[in-house]
């Protein structure tokens, strides 16, 4: 049940960056949602964390415990990637309410275990896709899925950054890599606009001379959709930060930049072209995390299932695994063909003011 307000009683499981810098400041922006826990195995964080926010911390032995305490609702669960199937399914069991950072998890068996546990329980599980919930991401759906563009036909990205060696991604190989951390951003994108789902993945993979990662660190992405349709990416953790996508339909196209990112001046962008008109779209800088929350919330108050749901979650990640396969066989990975299913739509978007960040807090990675 929530809280005496009517909110959404939220336990934060994993104190990382995105939890620090993004959404445990965004959750207050929402009139729906609300923090009382916190789950680390940072004794440092839990006290930093904990007392900003006035949150009851938990060490990730003790997990169960807050689990039956009656204390929340739902929990926000940004462990890294390998680690999610450990904090979800029990939650989904005890009936809690599940908001689980992308990609879903690192194989399709963990993806499925998820789903039956939620079918079984009733718990709602929603993926964090939270250009789902922005303005200027679902105005561009909405205007390729009306025509706007003619049928699209071409999708291109990039999306790249520099990682430390020292953030736990460089550590965990292609589960921590590129391509699970930052490929969902453009492939989900592709999936979206192409109302589609890919038949064929190809990849090719380098590790850039001096670098101290141990995986591919640079990745390009081909992906055939039916109608012969195709898509490619490129998602790096050796180049300086770029994200731009481009969608050319038989009518016109779409230059997209920014459009993966968020927080301060980040406002989701796009030129539309279409014959002899260009026009510029910049829309605000919103809250993107606030904005999930509150479609999440909304989603458990009025007992509807949220659209990122552990089905849309599961055909990421089952791309992102032909991935890996192609990239070790150095041959083309087939799909089975699966049909479309409902994508994000304009009553989804949720717009909130950037939250404002403690000073305190480590914010490694730009992504997730």
């Amino acid at each position: 049940m929530p809280d005496r307000d009517g909110k959404i009683r939220y336990g934060v499981v994993g104190g990382g960056s995105i939890s620090q810098g993004a959404f445990m400041p965004g959750i207050g922006q929402t009139d729906n949602s609300v923090m009382t826990a916190l789950v680390t195995g940072d004794p440092v964080k839990a006290d930093r964390l904990a007392g900003e926010y006035g949150l009851k911390s938990y060490r990730y032995e003790d997990y169960a415990t807050l689990l039956a305490s009656g204390e929340i609702d739902a929990v926000y669960v940004a462990t890294p990637n390998f680690r999610h199937l450990e904090f979800v399914i029990p939650a989904l069991e005890a009936g809690i309410h599940v908001l689980l950072e992308k990609p879903m998890a690192t194989n399709t068996r963990d993806c499925q275990a998820m789903i039956e546990a939620a079918k079984a329980s009733g718990a709602k599980l929603m993926i964090a896709y939270r250009l789902h919930c922005e303005p200027g991401t679902l105005e561009m759906i909405e205007r390729v899925q009306a025509g706007d563009f003619g049928e699209p036909r071409l999708f291109t990205s990039t999306f790249t950054q520099t990682v430390k060696p020292s953030n736990h991604r460089s550590e965990h190989g292609f589960a921590a890599g590129p391509v699970t951390d930052m490929g969902p951003y453009p492939l989900n994108m592709a999936r979206q606009l192409f109302n589609a789902e890919p038949i064929e993945v190809s990849a090719t993979g380098v590790r850039t001379p001096g670098t101290k990662l141990n995986t591919w660190d640079t990745v390009t992405v081909a992906l055939r959709f039916p109608q012969e349709r195709l898509a490619t990416f490129t998602v790096s953790y050796t180049l300086p930060g770029s994200e731009r996508f481009q969608l050319l339909g038989s009518k016109g196209e779409i230059e997209a930049s920014p459009c993966f990112g968020y927080g301060e001046g980040v406002g989701i962008a796009y030129r539309a072209h279409i014959g002899d008109d260009t026009r510029e779209h910049v829309h605000p800088v919103v809250d993107q995390f606030a904005g999930e929350t509150a479609y999440f919330s909304d989603c458990i108050l009025n007992d509807v299932q949220p659209e990122p749901n552990g089905e849309e979650g599961w055909r990421d990640v089952r791309v992102l695994v032909a991935v890996e396969r192609s990239l070790e066989s150095g041959e083309p990975q087939m799909l089975d063909p699966l049909p479309s299913r409902p994508h994000a739509r304009r009553d989804q978007v949720r717009q909130f003011a950037l939250a404002k960040v403690p000073e305190f807090i480590d914010t490694e990675s730009p992504t997730q």
